[in-house]
């Protein structure tokens, strides 16, 4: 992406849960809770990962970015490809993507980043006047 801001990346908290998953505080069934939603949203908008998953070491991770924000409407809160994203980020002023990483055979799944993306233009004023 061209213009993410306000980066956070998750790794720490990712290797912290892998910690608690490794050491038998946490079971398999606790870190492997992927839904139906998120595994068909990494099959079909999902980006492979050269990452193997750290649960069942057999299968690589897929990367999946969420979007979210108030100008986007009914897209919030949907699955969007790369190229997707790219053409979003010039339509609109600011909307944030959560990638989430996802085992399709496991079901490990772990927020990895999020960032804003978008014009940064700031918004147009409404028309709307205080009686309506």
């Amino acid at each position: 992406m061209r213009n993410q801001r306000q980066v956070v990346d998750y790794a720490l908290q990712r290797r912290a849960v892998l910690a608690e998953y490794y050491s038998g505080r946490v079971s398999t069934l606790d870190v492997c809770d992927a839904t139906p939603y998120l595994l068909r949203a990494a099959r079909f908008h999902g980006t492979p990962s050269p990452t193997a998953c750290p649960v069942c070491r057999e299968t690589a991770l897929t990367n999946v970015a969420w979007v979210y924000g108030d100008e986007l409407r009914h897209a919030a809160g949907s699955a969007r490809a790369p190229e997707e994203l790219d053409r979003m980020a010039n339509r609109f002023s600011e909307f944030t993507v959560y990638v989430v990483e996802v085992c399709r055979s496991c079901g490990w799944n772990h927020l990895v980043k999020s960032y804003v993306l978008g014009t940064g233009a700031p918004n147009p004023p409404s028309r709307r006047t205080a009686g309506q």
